[in-house]
């Protein structure tokens, strides 16, 4: 697998002269290296290897040219890189492209491309254009990588049945219902166990008890290294005659070598863009497993850099026969959950992999070629994400994403990314000329006109026709949200609201700017009204008003301008819900108890509106517990027992958050100070079994570390209060009938992303979107 890339916000720039940032800082260089990036670099290294020998076989490469791509992607990239936690190694996205090349031009060639596009990296890295390659669409990249894994799946299922793959995936499926007739059975059952292992190994960890917990170290074995090995032993152990690897000696290894005058001068063009695609493809795919390392690690890359050592690296397996490459998030993830601290990890799997590849020829050569062929199928298919799919369809892209992959598998990867970059254009562009506008009459007799997206020229008929449907002499509101208005529309919506006002109607024209504005065509604001004390909208002091100082403005006065605001704006929106619920009472599905802090706001991160929560919020997200020497506040308790007894909530999330105020007082022992206890001291003994966990069973992340003691008491404190609340009767009783969850929750403001705990893993994992469809695990 290559990339793992999320619709989540793009890690910030930084500049080329930031040193890149470790992910453990607080643990010393010297004992990190020692303690976490030794055992993380021997993970990597047992993945990197089969997983390696795999995508050489689909290439028909020298299966050495696996070993030389991944010993250079550690030691090239990892010290040179700008992600420092990021492993790299030889691209599965690049398989169908080198395969090409070297049935075309051979295997000496395709390393000259490998190393041209290197210098063109590195070219691209030193003008600083590594962001543009964000740019480009995810439904794209996810398609392209999709009808790569399709195509190197359909071609590694021949050699898993004990045939040979043809030249392009339209011949591999035609001549699939041949291979199925007669397969080599040896070949089969090598590559179903392997196939077997590969999809039942991780899930040893789910088992439930003493097998859960066997289960569990044994799933911290990769997989690929388990099914290579099962299926080698199998193998050797009954006697089977099939294809091994053919791994030749390194004084046969084949290097770089220019192409001849001829075969340049007649495939030139053929040349140029092959060098281009890798060039494209390996720099999109690093740079966009980067920022997935950024996003899991909480690291912050230095993407130019990071470019700069992807086409060092290049350079040098173009140049010592290797195939391209490029970071991958199969082995960057790994060294992560490993608990890899600094860029040493990746560099030591370097060295393990070149110590391998030079001593463990003999054993390497044992292995099948059935089993690595159903290691790389499986590796296809997982490049089929089904999250991404989901994920594309929500964005309206999922035409981009089919024309990407029937393109790349019917007709190679650079007319696919072609003919997938053209339906994007299409579809934006017809979304630039769609415009939405709706017309509907407000209780007070006033009409609201709300327009959508951008009004150009080809939505004045549209625009023009509903105008029309409103009676004269009417009250009008115009709503525009704020986007591109040109000056067709614009003079549409002016001439009409002069004939309204003749008429005796009156017209306020408001857009997302501010109340009464009107986005002129050359881009300036007029207004109609006089400004009030502040620009910017009413509901953003969230965003921070920056249009003017907050010394300045009396706070009850913005107040007052947000309430103003959301009765113009946000109110004609949610009358008709409102009003539904003033009628049928609220039935929320869900008791969501957080902390009191302002920055937290529950609707925000919960993406909930009117109805959907019953929000209870105190100083520390507390429940006090009956047990607990003192306790008296009972407002929890019978907060909590409403929801459970009379609104019949489904669940209850207990939500803690970074730099919680309660817990740094906690520390520092406001709750013990001598004399006559304040009542927040009081209320702060409620978290002093918060405390004594922390000492006993301090909850931890299961992708990063916790930045210092106070976080790890916040997230501690979430475990503690849903034991907690289960000391509620009420609570009790239902979560023993499976009808009540508990949920617990984390919410970093740094980096704007919650964590939910996951009870079989005993620990905090970050809410993705690949994630999104995993329920948590009740208590």
């Amino acid at each position: 697998m290559t990339l793992d890339i999320s619709s989540a916000p793009i890690a910030s720039d930084t500049t080329d002269n930031a040193p890149p940032q470790a992910t453990a800082e607080h643990v010393p260089g010297r004992q990190a290296v020692l303690l976490h990036d030794l055992t993380a670099s021997l993970v990597v290294f047992l993945v990197a290897v089969p997983f390696s020998l795999g995508i050489a076989l689909a290439t028909g490469a020298p299966l050495t040219s696996g070993l030389v791509a991944a010993a250079v992607g550690g030691l090239v990239v990892g010290l040179l890189g700008g992600t420092p936690l990021q492993v790299s190694g030889p691209s599965a996205a690049l398989t169908v492209i080198t395969a090409g090349l070297i049935t075309q031009f051979g295997w000496q060639v395709a390393c000259a491309v490998t190393l041209v596009a290197g210098l063109l990296q590195l070219l691209l890295g030193s003008l600083r254009v590594a962001r543009a390659a964000l740019a480009v669409s995810p439904a794209i990249v996810h398609g392209m990588l999709a009808g790569v894994g399709l195509t190197i799946a359909i071609a590694q299922l021949h050699v898993v049945l004990g045939g040979s793959p043809q030249s392009s995936a339209l011949t591999n499926l035609l001549a699939l219902p041949g291979q199925l007739s007669g397969p080599h059975l040896p070949a089969l059952a090598v590559g179903a166990v392997a196939i077997a292992i590969l999809c039942g190994w991780p899930r040893l960890g789910r088992l439930s008890g003493s097998a859960g917990r066997v289960g569990g170290l044994l799933a911290r074995v990769p997989a690929a290294l388990v099914a290579v090995a099962a299926a080698t032993w199998l193998s050797i152990g009954l006697g089977l005659s099939l294809a091994r690897v053919e791994l030749p000696a390194w004084s046969q290894h084949d290097l770089a070598s220019a192409p001849s005058l001829t075969v340049l001068g007649q495939h030139w063009s053929i040349l140029f863009a092959a060098v281009l695609t890798v060039t494209a493809v390996a720099s999109v795919e690093s740079l966009l497993s980067a920022v997935a390392v950024d996003r899991m690690a909480h690291g912050s890359s230095d993407l130019n850099r990071e470019l700069r050592g992807q086409g060092a690296a290049n350079v040098l397996s173009g140049l010592l026969g290797g195939l391209p490459v490029a970071g991958g998030a199969v082995r960057s993830t790994a060294n992560i959950r490993a608990g890899a601290a600094t860029r040493w990890s990746a560099v030591l799997h370097g060295l393990w992999v070149t110590l391998a590849a030079l001593t463990l020829v003999g054993g390497l050569r044992r292995i099948p070629l059935a089993a690595l062929a159903a290691l790389v199928l499986v590796i296809g298919i997982q490049m089929v994400s089904f999250a991404h799919i989901r994920r594309v369809h929500r964005h309206r892209e999922f035409p981009v994403y089919l024309v990407t992959v029937l393109g790349v598998v019917l007709l190679g990867v650079p007319l696919g990314v072609l003919m997938g970059g053209s339906v994007a254009v299409l579809l934006a562009l017809c979304r630039l000329t769609r415009a939405h506008v709706d017309v509907s009459a407000e209780p007070d007799g006033s009409y609201l006109v709300s327009t959508h997206g951008p009004l150009t020229f080809a939505a004045v008929p549209r625009l023009s026709r509903a105008l029309a449907l409103i009676p004269s002499g009417a009250r009008v509101t115009v709503a525009h949200d704020g986007s591109f208005l040109d000056h067709a529309a614009y003079e549409q919506v002016h001439s009409w609201r002069a004939g309204h006002q003749a008429g005796g109607g009156r017209v306020a024209v408001l857009t997302e700017r501010h109340d009464d504005e009107v986005l002129d065509p050359d881009g300036t604001v007029r207004s109609g009204s006089s400004s009030g004390p502040h620009r910017c909208r009413a509901w953003t002091p969230w965003g921070g008003h920056h249009c003017i100082e907050q010394s300045d403005e009396d706070p009850h006065v913005r107040l007052l301008d947000g309430v103003r605001g959301f009765q113009q704006h946000t109110a004609p929106l949610v009358r008709h819900e409102l009003a539904r619920l003033a009628r049928e009472g609220q039935t929320p599905s869900q008791l969501f108890l957080t902390c009191a802090d302002s920055r937290l706001v529950t609707s925000m991160i919960t993406n909930s509106g009117p109805g959907d929560l019953f929000t209870v919020r105190n100083v520390g997200n507390l429940v006090p517990a009956p047990y607990e020497p003192g306790a008296t506040d009972d407002s929890v308790a019978a907060a909590v027992q409403y929801a459970v007894e009379v609104l019949e909530v489904r669940s209850i999330t207990v939500c803690g958050h970074s730099g919680c105020g309660a817990m740094k007082a906690l520390l520092d022992g406001v709750h013990e100070r001598p004399g006559p206890p304040t009542p927040l001291a009081r209320w702060l003994r409620n978290g002093r079994g918060s405390l004594a966990r922390l000492k006993r069973a301090p909850a931890e992340f299961a992708g990063r570390p916790v930045v210092d003691l106070a976080e790890q008491l916040c997230i501690t404190n979430v475990v503690q209060q849903l034991d907690q609340l289960l000391a509620n009767p009420a609570v009790e009783r239902r979560v023993n009938t499976g009808s009540l969850r508990l949920v617990g929750m984390y919410f970093d403001f740094a980096t704007a992303q919650a964590y939910v705990l996951d009870r079989e893993k005993g620990r905090f994992v970050s809410v993705s979107e690949e994630e999104h469809d995993e329920r948590p695990v009740a208590a």
